[in-house]
């Protein structure tokens, strides 16, 4: 599978709202960091490390956020990494502008990184 097949399949993961499908994505110590990690979870600096790190996470994401919806307006892919942009979409707030980095090796995302507009 190509970065950029891994991207298509994080976002209709993410969209669908698939945890099993979207940590299947990633490498058992996969490290994530995101601005509004920081704001909900201030004694992590915004930096989670794991699975069962991300899986509490998204999982309290998708069951606060039922509507959360990520719309990809692009994606460029390299060897190493896939840098994302797209327009987070939830009922009732005003659309976000995000972009995001996957860094991939062996067919797994081992660190992801997340960018407020």
């Amino acid at each position: 599978m190509t970065n950029k097949q891994i991207a298509l399949k994080w976002f209709d993961a993410f969209n669908e709202h698939q945890l099993e499908n979207l940590l299947v994505l990633y490498s058992d110590c996969a490290q994530h960091f995101s601005p509004k990690l920081k704001i909900r979870h201030p004694e992590t600096n915004g930096l989670i490390v794991g699975k069962n790190a991300l899986k509490g996470w998204w999982a309290n994401a998708f069951e606060r956020l039922p509507n959360l919806y990520y719309k990809v307006t692009s994606l460029t892919a390299n060897n190493q990494r896939v840098f994302m942009e797209y327009t987070r979409q939830v009922t009732g707030e005003a659309d976000m502008l995000v972009a995001e980095v996957l860094e991939i090796e062996n067919g797994l995302i081992i660190s992801s990184r997340v960018y407020h507009g």
